[in-house]
């Protein structure tokens, strides 16, 4: 019994122990609750700030004098401060609700210096990092600039290059920071591999590629240097190449760029699998469109069942089907190519799936961008107003025109949807270029020696479109003075309406014995005949005068002509001798044009005819009838490779008692027919002196007479030479001048060399016929024998402007001729 009652009073004792320290516990704990309660911040105190306002570095605390203490926004605030990068170091103590905020403050870039760049200029290395005077330095944003410096000698092939940046102290909190740039040497491509090919050699598939192999000679080029990126895209035009030629499986495995141990070489290798060749399997088109038919629409797709596979004539199909849906006024068409490729028969199956749209006409059309140019002046161009049924070849052709005013640097014309779903709104968008120039260019060619140009031109006057130019012209062989003022809306019709005045002297005293001026003036008008053609009339009032060395012996030959007693060989210089005193031509011409290029300014396609005829003796003191016709024809052989073909011609011929005078005759050479000189193809006199039989010992050129008719015929390639903004051509020309009225034709004797013949023969008399030596005779040389040269041109466009150089061989000539293997032409402009 006493054992038990025992027990009950220990365990009495052990509860009542417990039960006291739970209570103690208890009240301790709310007691230390009281003491931590939550302590409000008093105040906000900034130190250590020299730049920045106290204010500023307080709004970016997230609390503020009042709120309760919290660990959390504490250290929030400092990451806060720290993203600024105004701070090299933050730190917050609380002090009793007293908060002190300690900053030290990133310094301020003084200078950014650059030291050791040769290949590089500073200015292309500054554009590319982020420091620059006045900013704050940071260590983070040194390391970024160091990694795009680097970057930058990486892609210029300099894979050694090495940076070290240096930070030089300076007052108030201020430094210099120095790039130590190490350049290294140029890392070039020694060797491009390719394993895995079968069906294209290796030096066939590196011409697909942007990197070449380095060589001696491609000092002007920089895809000999590695550069990553450009790896990339060489393994883009293999895929391109292969799938275009019908390997529709091919890969490239792998691209490997292996640096050679002196880091100045690297070691290309790629690894393909061509895959087999495939060709085009069935073909179709799936249409819901009802103004179109599926069979049309098929024969629009640009391949045929059994072809080679080629994958971009998938998109030429889509754009081809795309243009058809425009045309029977569906803007919005989708259309979906279904490709399924069989292994098995290695062909690849096209269903071409063309989702209906709404017929679409157009609400509204929006020019946007014109800043100078009224948007008459471009809405007169459209060949769409609003109302029309949506016609894409409409609106291709509308931008066409736009851009054939040469106002604007761009021209773009999309469509989006309109207020409804059969509504479309079209917006013409253009960049404005500059039209006003006031320019002073001064060059020099082969042809014409000096040259200077002095130009005043406004394309765009006002904004109306009207043109107004003034312009001054000298060289060795030719001055002009030109004032030209042309409206294209005359009274607000399509009729373009224009007048120039011009004073221009031509001197032909070494190629031909005379110069002449001509003073006066035309107007003209212009006005399509169809969407293709367009006619252009003009009426020329113009003074011309004439010089020439012979001009004192007119009266001479006057009188000759008037006894019968003149030198037939002066007969040559009656026409000239006409015009001493200044002639008055009266001329009405026109031209006819025929327009089919793809591209006004760049044709790359398509071709263009024009035929004109001046008729002269409507009033004035000339007569004759002049015709002349040229076509050009474009085609595009390859990207940036074209071919053109040209065709010229022309026949002048008197009327009435008028024979043709030399200076309106047809005089051709130089530019015009590259591998001859200026006046240096057709009719020429000729001087030789005769032995027994009539046998020519000596022959030389006199002066070229010109020809009554030419014909000129060029075919050209051109394409660029892959290095800077060089392009070159290659080219044939093929040509004739001659067909003189019979009356400036003769065969006379000039002098003797044996003098004893003096009293047989006669001075002036013909020399045909006659087979005896020690005449000196002269004739005019004339014929349409036909001349042929080839050649190849290039063309750079310098820093100090565009020149021309012509290498030119002649494959058939005549042995009178003016030759030139050479010439070249360049301008610069002031």
């Amino acid at each position: 019994m006493k054992f038990h009652l025992t027990v009950i009073a220990i365990w009495r004792m052990a509860f009542a122990a417990v039960f006291l320290s739970v209570s103690f516990a208890a009240v301790s704990t709310v007691a230390v609750a009281q003491t931590a309660a939550p302590t409000l911040i008093k105040s906000i105190q900034v130190q250590g700030n020299q730049r920045v306002e106290a204010n500023t570095v307080a709004s970016y605390l997230l609390f503020a004098p009042g709120d309760p203490y919290s660990e959390t926004r504490l250290d929030t605030s400092v990451k806060t401060l720290y993203a600024t990068g105004l701070f090299a170091d933050v730190s917050i103590d609380p002090r009793d609700g007293n908060v002190l905020v300690s900053v030290i403050e990133n310094p301020i870039i003084n200078r950014v210096i650059l030291e050791g760049n040769k290949s590089l200029k500073s200015d292309k290395i500054t554009d590319e990092i982020s420091a620059e005077p006045r900013a704050i330095f940071t260590r983070s944003n040194v390391q970024e600039d160091v990694t795009r410096i680097i970057e930058l000698y990486r892609q210029s092939g300099r894979f050694a290059a090495t940076v070290a940046p240096k930070v030089v102290q300076q007052p108030q909190n201020r430094v210099d920071l120095i790039f130590e740039i190490t350049e290294g040497p140029v890392t070039g491509v020694k060797r491009i591999n390719i394993i895995g090919n079968a069906e294209f050699p290796d030096r066939r598939l590196r011409k697909e590629m942007a990197t070449t192999e380095s060589s001696w000679y491609k000092i002007f080029s920089s895809n000999d240097n590695y550069d990553p990126g450009r790896l990339q895209y060489d393994q883009e035009q293999l895929r391109t190449f292969y799938t275009n030629r019908g390997f529709a499986d091919f890969r490239v495995v792998s691209a490997v760029a292996e640096l050679t141990p002196d880091q100045e070489d690297f070691y290309i290798t790629f690894t393909v699998d061509e895959g087999d060749e495939y060709r085009w399997g069935d073909i179709s088109v799936e249409t819901e469109l009802d103004t179109l038919n599926k069979e049309f629409l098929e024969r629009l797709v640009p391949f045929q069942e059994g072809q080679i596979y080629n994958a971009s004539r998938v998109e030429d199909a889509i754009d081809s089907l795309n243009f058809a849906a425009g045309i029977g006024g569906y803007a919005f068409v989708d259309i979906q190519p279904q490709i399924q490729r069989n292994r098995d028969t290695k062909t690849v199956d096209m269903v071409f799936n063309v989702i209906e749209g709404q017929r679409t006409y157009i609400e509204r059309i929006d020019i946007v961008g014109n800043t100078t140019t009224l948007d008459t002046v471009i809405r007169r161009e459209m060949e769409l107003v609003e109302g029309d049924a949506f016609n894409r070849v409409l609106l291709e052709r509308s931008r066409s025109r736009v851009r054939s005013l040469r106002f604007f640097e761009d021209v773009e014309i999309t469509e989006r949807q309109g207020s409804a779903p059969d509504r479309a709104i079209v917006e013409v968008e253009v960049t404005e270029q500059p039209t006003g120039e006031l320019s002073f260019s001064a060059g020099f060619s082969s042809a014409d020696a000096f040259l200077v140009d002095l130009n005043i031109t406004q394309r765009n006057l006002r904004g109306r479109g009207q043109l107004l130019r003034f312009a001054i012209q000298a060289s060795s062989n030719r001055r002009s003075i030109d004032l030209r003022f042309t409206e294209p809306r005359f009274l607000g019709r399509n009729l373009a309406a224009s007048f120039n005045l011009f004073d221009v002297t031509i001197d032909l005293i070494d190629e031909a014995q005379f110069r002449q001026a001509r003073t006066g003036g035309q107007i003209s008008f212009a006005f399509p005949l169809t969407e293709y053609t367009r006619f252009n009339g003009r009426y020329t009032l113009r003074q011309e005068d004439i010089e020439f060395p012979q001009q004192d012996q007119c009266v001479g030959i006057q009188e000759g002509l008037n006894t019968s007693e003149t030198d037939l060989s002066d007969r040559n210089l009656l026409s000239l001798c006409d015009q001493l005193g200044g002639r008055l031509s009266s001329i009405f011409g026109y031209s006819f044009t025929w327009d089919r290029r793809n591209d006004p300014i760049t044709p790359t396609g398509g071709f263009d005819v024009q035929l004109s005829q001046d008729l002269a003796g409507i009033g004035g003191d000339v007569r004759y009838l002049r015709t002349d016709v040229r076509a050009n024809l474009y085609k595009g052989l390859y990207k940036d490779v074209i071919a053109s073909a040209t065709l010229a011609g022309g026949y002048i011929r008197g009327w009435g008692d008028d024979s043709v005078a030399i200076n309106d005759r047809y005089f051709k050479g130089n530019f015009e027919f590259r591998g001859f000189d200026n006046a240096g193809v057709g009719p020429r006199v000729l001087q030789f002196e005769t032995q027994n039989e009539g046998e020519r010992v000596t022959e030389f050129r006199r002066n070229a007479l010109g020809g009554n008719a030419f014909g000129l015929a060029n075919a050209e390639v051109s394409f660029p030479l892959g290095v800077a903004s060089l392009l070159g051509s290659v080219f044939v020309e093929a040509g004739t001048v001659g067909l003189l009225d019979e009356s400036d034709q003769y065969n006379v004797i000039r002098g003797f060399s044996d003098e004893s013949l003096r009293n047989t023969f006669t001075q002036g008399s013909s020399c045909e016929g006659i087979n005896v030596a020690g005449l000196i005779c002269e004739r005019t040389e004339d014929g349409l024998d036909p001349r042929v040269t080839a050649g190849m041109s290039i063309f750079w466009e310098s820093p100090f402007g565009p020149i021309r150089f012509d290498f030119t061989q002649p494959l058939v000539k005549q042995p009178y001729d003016d030759r030139k293997s050479f010439q070249f032409t360049t301008r610069t402009r002031f």
